[in-house]
């Protein structure tokens, strides 16, 4: 099959047709990608600032046609549209038992960009190949758990629906799922890429009393702002905690973090007020870190720092509650993809991501 491969941190993603996959085996389906967006998960693993195994297949925010089920399979069938996870949930470990199950056993994958035994399915010339971020859908076919695949309804536009697999999750499912926001709630959101603009969406939609974005670029604040945002700010220009302690009196009641760098966390301790909540939803580089100091003024203030994977979301519930929320008006998938490029243009991709043109490129099949 044809794939999209990393070879090394640093260098262009090289385009191969000779990536053997194998056939799904008991309880697996193999899926025929139609759309893989360009994330910024993925950009981490092609610079280097979070480390993989290579040579790597990256891509996990996708949709697809299921193409062949392996015995026990009962869920899924050949022929029925799907968005992939890169966290499927067993139903039967620790996690998944008491709730969890975007930690579930399965969800290693993110981490080792292999099966939970070891393996990956896929090679090269008789050498391994990982399946980057638990998917590997910068490729024609990706081979899954069945529950690594939500069955959707044969109406949703595949291109739309591929949004759902990593942004949209993430995003909504942070403010929904992760923090719990409540209705008449203040939000600070850093960083408006596809995740922190489907943030904004999600805090309107649980009915936050003033949504604060903040980011560099000009068009993704106007951005927010048609997707509900109540107040913009510039970090070049504004304080964004002694802006957000004005706008709010008394500091934010959550703020939320989607760029991922650890100064900007400590940012928004700043800005959420005591007994407020900060959400670090953004993948730091590997060697960043946050200062709590004084750490007696964080522990007195009763402040909660939380993490996030996949917006804290079971996919099974979340991918068809927000294609309902889509359906009701109530959520802009389209909005959220600005262009649509062939998978040999997947390195030009990745520049717009880097100079954050766009919100949303997604690669077509």
């Amino acid at each position: 099959m044809r794939a999209a491969i990393l070879e090394e941190p640093g260098r262009p993603l090289a385009l191969a047709d000779d990536v053997a996959i194998e056939g799904p085996r008991p309880g697996e389906v193999l899926v025929r990608v139609a759309y893989c967006g360009v994330c910024h998960s993925d950009l981490h693993l092609i610079d280097g600032s979070v480390p993989c195994p290579t040579p790597v297949i990256l891509g996990h925010e996708a949709s697809g046609v299921v193409d062949t089920v392996g015995d026990g399979v009962t869920t899924l069938r050949p022929g029925d549209p799907v968005v992939l996870t890169a966290c499927p949930p067993c139903g039967r470990c620790y996690f998944c038992v008491r709730g969890q199950a975007v930690l579930c056993v399965n969800a290693s994958a993110v981490a080792t960009s292999t099966f939970p035994d070891g393996t990956t399915r896929l090679s090269r010339a008789g050498a391994t190949v990982f399946r980057g971020v638990g998917v590997g859908a910068f490729a024609e076919m990706v081979l899954t758990q069945e529950s690594g695949a939500v069955k959707i309804p044969d109406d949703v536009p595949l291109g739309v629906a591929a949004v759902l697999g990593c942004a949209v999750q993430t995003g909504v499912g942070a403010v929904l799922n992760t923090a719990g926001v409540e209705e008449g709630a203040t939000v600070l959101i850093i960083g408006l890429g596809g995740i922190g603009l489907a943030m904004v969406q999600g805090a309107r939609i649980a009915g936050a009393a003033r949504i604060i974005v903040s980011d560099p670029v000009a068009a993704r604040r106007d951005a927010a702002i048609r997707f509900g945002a109540t107040d913009v700010l510039d970090p070049t220009t504004d304080d964004v905690a002694s802006r957000t302690l004005a706008i709010t009196a008394v500091g934010a009641d959550y703020a939320f973090e989607a760029v991922g760098r650890g100064r900007l966390i400590e940012t928004a301790l700043g800005a959420v007020r005591p007994g407020g909540t900060v959400v670090c939803v953004g993948a730091p580089p590997l060697d960043d870190a946050i200062q709590i100091a004084p750490a007696v003024v964080f522990v007195a203030s009763e402040k909660t720092l939380k993490g996030c994977l996949l917006g804290s979301a079971n996919s099974h519930r979340e991918i068809p509650r927000l294609l309902a929320l889509w359906r009701a008006g109530r959520l802009d998938l389209e909005g959220l993809v600005t262009s649509t490029r062939p998978l040999a243009e997947i390195n030009a991709a990745f520049d717009d991501l880097r100079a954050a043109r766009g919100i949303r490129t997604m690669l077509r099949f």
